[in-house]
């Protein structure tokens, strides 16, 4: 049986919302894990055929937390899941590529295999006040995050990945 992990980190509830739309569409087509970046461990990894990335950016750069992760779990993971198919998505402020380009670094240096472009929400966060504030985002913006959940599990489900 193959297994999707998704792994994110949300402060103010964009990527949460996220990753939890990706999670319930790809429970339809395969076992699928979400967890935070916290508690993911090089284990969970190692038992998944394959990945999903939820993380805001901050500051231009991966959120403090999902770096952690990847920083826990990177050296016991190296050389152990190449070949492994990933996607990522990013919740942004504006602009969210920063952080996908670090991500997507990482995921080189495991020798994951990209199976989509990074998936970009922007909130338009500006202001102090708009970047802190609990976010909410719409149908329309958790429509492509159920549809790269769903497309991401059925694809490693059919052995496409």
């Amino acid at each position: 049986m193959t297994q999707l992990v998704i792994v994110y980190h949300s402060r103010t509830g964009g990527s949460r919302q996220m990753a939890e739309a990706a999670c319930h569409a790809a429970s339809a087509e395969t076992e699928t894990r979400l967890l935070t970046a916290d508690e993911a461990t090089p284990d969970d990894l190692l038992n998944a055929s394959g990945y999903l990335f939820c993380a805001p950016e901050n500051l231009a750069a991966l959120s403090g937390a999902m770096k952690e992760f990847f920083d826990r779990c990177y050296y016991p993971l190296l050389g152990r899941i190449e070949g492994r198919a990933y996607a990522q998505m990013i919740c942004a402020g504006s602009d969210g590529t920063n952080a996908a380009r670090q991500l997507a670094r990482i995921a080189t240096g495991w020798r994951l295999r990209a199976v989509q472009e990074p998936l970009i929400i922007g909130t338009h966060a500006q202001t102090p006040e708009a970047i802190l504030a609990p976010k909410t985002l719409s149908d329309a913006d958790l429509a492509p995050c159920r549809d790269l959940g769903q497309a991401l599990a059925a694809g490693l489900a059919m052995g496409a990945f």
